[in-house]
Order: structure tokens, then C-alpha cells, then sequence
């Protein structure tokens, strides 16, 4: 009997954990325009900027070699890692945002091999996606696959005078594998 008992909290536990993780798939957390820690630096402007560049100061290298390779108005920093099947739909869905968005640039990192950085930006699973202005402020981010409109209508102020692309992409956004 205390085996069966056992094994129905377990069940229960797992379902209300299964239901929590879904209800926050691809859920956009505001980042209230500050650093990844959430606190804007000193010299802080209302835009997110930051006067003395400190916002870019404390991202990982190899996030800041992303934001500074091509600079954007915002750039979406996908974090993935090999063998994550959302993470090709995320990254499918991202790029065709990307393309039909001025001002919006995507960047997919492989965090396989450099977990340091998934551990400094307090990323614990993916595809996690994290918008962030040309000074490096973080937006926004989103864990899971995002949801095109959300993500659509949270950045809109930021690139204002963008339209928004018009279609879904041809294959929905899904990966063809």
C-alpha cells in the first residue's frame, strides 16, 4: 500500500512540475533595461544606455564580441547547444524575425562547449533567448521557443519605424530535419 501511495505523489509531482515548466515556455521576462544582474550601472541613461559602457564591461566575451560584430539597435542572443531540438525551431523562428526587421540582428552561441557563459548570464536551459540593446543593456529574455507576436510587440519600441515581417516563415518556423 505505502508503494502505491508512493508512487501517486510521484506522478502528482510530476505532472504539477510539467505544468509549471510549460506555462513558462517562451514567457518574456522584462529586463527593466539594466545588466544581466538586473541593476543599472552608474551612469545609467532612461534608454538603457550606459555613459560609461559598463553594461557591455560585465557580459561575457563572447557575447560582447557578438553585440560588437555587426551593431544593431537590438540583437537577440540565442543561447543553445548542440542536441536541443527547440533550439532549431527558436533559431529557424529568430532569423526570420531578424531578416524582416531593421534594426534587429540574431546571434546564435553554442553554449555546448562554454557553459561559463550560460553560468554568468544565469541561463539555465535551452534555448534561451536574451534581447539586448546596441549599449549592451539587456532587454529582455525568454526561455523556450519564443512566441513570435510577444516577441514582436515587447520589442517594438525599440525599433520604432521597423515593420513588422508579414508572413511566418515558409516551413513555420519549424526545423526540416
Amino acid at each position: 500500500m505505502t508503494g502505491l501511495i508512493v508512487a501517486g505523489v510521484t506522478i502528482v509531482a510530476a505532472v504539477v512540475v510539467g505544468l509549471v515548466v510549460r506555462s513558462r515556455n517562451g514567457r518574456i521576462r522584462r529586463s527593466g533595461g539594466g545588466t544581466v544582474a538586473g541593476s543599472a550601472p552608474d551612469g545609467a541613461r532612461p534608454d538603457g544606455g550606459s555613459a560609461d559602457g559598463g553594461a557591455l564591461a560585465g557580459l561575457p566575451a563572447d557575447v560582447r564580441d557578438a553585440l560588437a560584430e555587426e551593431p544593431a539597435d537590438v540583437t537577440l542572443v540565442q543561447l543553445s547547444t548542440t542536441f536541443c531540438a527547440p533550439c532549431r525551431h527558436a533559431r529557424a523562428l529568430l532569423t526570420h524575425i531578424a531578416e524582416g526587421a531593421d534594426g534587429l540582428r540574431h546571434v546564435d552561441l553554442d553554449v555546448t562547449d562554454k557553459p561559463g557563459i550560460a553560468r554568468d548570464l544565469g541561463v539555465l536551459r535551452t534555448p534561451t533567448t536574451i534581447a539586448y540593446a546596441r549599449s549592451g543593456a539587456e532587454l529582455l529574455r525568454v526561455s523556450g521557443v519564443p512566441k513570435r507576436e510577444e516577441l514582436l510587440t515587447a520589442l517594438e519600441p525599440r525599433l520604432a519605424g521597423a515593420e513588422r515581417p508579414a508572413t511566418e516563415p515558409p516551413d513555420g518556423g519549424r526545423p526540416t530535419e
